[in-house]
């Protein structure tokens, strides 16, 4: 039995064979015609050519013998110098070019003949003659001679044409057997090639097609398929082993039917345990399974399409997450919302994570709704445990603060050296401890609502400048470059310009607190769309990576900062006031190269002109 290799061997082979006989068939008939052709253009052509010029030639030289006969002796002599040698030209090139028998004795005796023929035409020439004499050996002697020239020169002229004439019937009738073969040829080829094409749609092309049929029914499905084999070549081997992998196929569905159901099961008991509200959506937004919190408040039960239930929320959290391939948590107000479950209120955070394969494509989202009600009642109770703690402690401390500097101005008498050190370190703690209940006073106003911002366009460029100058003393006795690189056309922001310059005033606080002798503070600020940013930049000693998340949290301080008082308040003000006027805050730090600290404000040429916030 052929193999594929044999079967396309034996097509082509066969068409290859055919080719290479007309091939050389071709270049045969084609050397022959080559010749043909030779002999009439090369061979004859040129002997036609020779004696027609001597026939011309010979006939002019006779016209100048009769010329100088009649007494014209210049004309004549000028016809015979001028076509004596062209006559010679003409037949020393027949003599080189001899081809046919008996074309040499001719063409030797046209030499001879004309060689005679010069003589007897000085006589003729010499005028010294009596012309009498001169027409006595022109029509006894030259005449005849020149007549003899001309008919060997014709004989020899008819011989080439008639070879000429056979040359060329030779070659018509080699040209009409090479097209008569070649068709013969191609017709055989033809044939022989729409077998060939016949037998591969036999061979090859139709169990092609029925593995490709195969194919298609698998991928819908159907791996009860077997395959029919007619033949053992290649083709066969391969239905073969496309059975067996059909039949693999079907051994591993049904264990990974088995190993998904079991997997199914045990995830679904897990879901069952988890007290939060979790969901599995498909990429078409189909849940596929969920813990019973959330079928029993949202409604996210098998099969439902979250688009389908009232949470606007739930579709933009959903394509937000598998847009970007990471955790997306909702951008609602704090991000939570609230839910009444038997009549009590609960407040939930919604998050969205992309389950993402090998090649991080999305395959789907796992929705997390948490329950942080508890978390927001705990926040709420500290946030008023530090709002009254803080108005308690501020009258007495106030009062405190108040004797403390009564005593040192010696209002109450004199103090000894002791006493007056003492009383200084008290004055610093009691300053420090105000500042602190001041601070968490503004949070909590911020947070309430309570807080007033007289929101107007402001000029950023002048709270720049103002706090910038209010810091330049204190740069400059510990060292430090302190620069502001601020644009001429800078547009105005709407701002509380209080408020935004006790946030500059801190991130100018925190860079010359931890810049070192030598280094540099700057700020800058640069127009965007439709916001201004400053910025705050470094080359202080840092913010650790693993802290940099956690700057802006309430009384969070960096380990490590020896010697540095602070309650950790300060910068988690600054994020709530930048809040508050609609407006982001960022750090970007690497340790040991310092930090950059930015803000950005809305411009007042594209925001409300006036307003105010609670």
């Amino acid at each position: 039995m052929l193999g594929i290799r044999g079967k396309l061997s034996l097509g082509f082979g066969g068409l290859f064979l055919i080719i290479m006989v007309i091939g050389v068939q071709s270049i045969r008939q084609l050397y022959l015609l080559e010749n043909l052709i030779d002999v009439i253009l090369r061979e004859n052509y040129r002997s036609v050519v020779a004696c027609q010029q001597m026939k011309e030639a010979i006939e002019r030289m006779d016209s100048g013998a009769l010329f100088i006969l009649l007494g014209e002796n210049e004309q004549g002599k000028e016809l015979v110098s001028q076509n004596g040698p062209v006559f010679s030209r003409a037949m020393q090139a027949e003599l080189n070019n001899v081809t046919l028998p008996g074309e040499a004795e001719r063409a030797e005796r046209i030499r001879d003949n004309f060689a005679r023929y010069q003589d007897i035409l000085k006589d003729v020439q010499d005028l010294q003659l009596p012309v009498e004499n001169r027409r006595e050996v022109y029509f006894s002697k030259l005449l005849p001679v020149f007549y003899r020239i001309k008919a060997t020169a014709e004989e020899v002229l008819q011989m080439n044409q008639r070879n000429m004439a056979d040359a060329e019937a030779v070659a018509r009738t080699t040209a009409g057997a090479a097209q008569r073969n070649m068709v013969i040829l191609l017709f055989f080829g033809a044939a022989v090639a729409i077998l060939f094409i016949l037998f591969t749609g036999r061979w090859i092309l139709k169990p092609i097609n029925r593995l490709i049929r195969s194919t298609d029914e698998i991928r819908r499905g159907n791996l009860d398929l077997v395959v029919q084999s007619e033949s053992r070549d290649e083709i066969g081997r391969l239905s073969e082993a496309f059975n067996a992998m059909a039949s693999s196929l079907r051994q591993f569905r049904r264990t990974n039917r088995t190993r998904m159901a079991r997997i199914q099961r045990s995830t679904q008991q897990v879901f069952d345990s988890l007290p939060d509200a979790v969901a599995v959506v498909d990429l078409d937004g189909r849940i596929e399974v969920s813990t019973p919190s959330a079928a029993e408040i949202f409604g996210l039960r098998p099969e439902v399409r979250i688009r389908t239930l009232p949470f606007d929320w739930m579709g933009g959290l959903f394509d937000e997450a598998l847009k970007s391939g990471r955790m997306v948590e909702s951008q609602g107000s704090r991000g939570v919302f609230q839910r009444f479950i038997k009549g009590e209120e609960h407040f939930f955070n919604p998050t969205a994570v992309s389950i993402l394969d090998s090649e991080r494509h999305p395959t789907g989202i796992i929705l997390t709704l948490e329950d942080v009600t508890r978390e927001l009642h705990q926040d709420e109770l500290k946030k008023g445990v530090i709002s009254t703690v803080s108005h308690q402690l501020k009258t007495p401390l106030t009062s405190l603060r108040m004797v403390v500097y009564l005593l040192l101005e010696e209002k109450a008498g004199p103090l000894t050296p002791k006493q007056a050190e003492l009383l200084l370190a008290a004055r610093d703690e009691s300053d420090r401890l105000h500042s602190i209940l001041g601070n968490l006073l503004d949070i909590s106003r911020i947070e309430s609502g309570r807080m007033r911002m007289d929101l107007k366009p402001v000029a950023p460029a002048g709270i720049i400048a103002e706090q910038v100058d209010s810091f330049r003393s204190a740069a400059k006795d510990r060292g430090i470059t302190l620069d502001a690189k601020i644009p001429d056309d800078l547009p105005e922001v709407t701002a509380d310009a209080d408020r935004i310059g006790h946030v500059l005033a801190n991130l100018l606080s925190n860079a010359v607190k931890y810049t070192s002798a030598g280094g540099s503070v700057t700020v800058s600020a640069q127009a965007r769309d439709d916001e201004v940013c400053v910025e705050v930049s470094d080359t202080g000693r840092g913010i650790p990576a693993r802290y940099v998340d956690r700057v802006f949290e309430q009384f969070f301080r960096v380990p490590g900062q020896e010697g540095e008082n602070g309650e950790g308040l300060g910068l988690a003000i600054a994020k709530e006031i930048v809040e508050a006027h609609g407006g982001v805050i960022g750090v970007k730090s690497s340790e040991g190269k310092g930090s950059v600290f930015t803000f950005c404000l809305k411009r007042a040429d594209r925001a409300p002109r006036e307003g105010s916030i609670r």
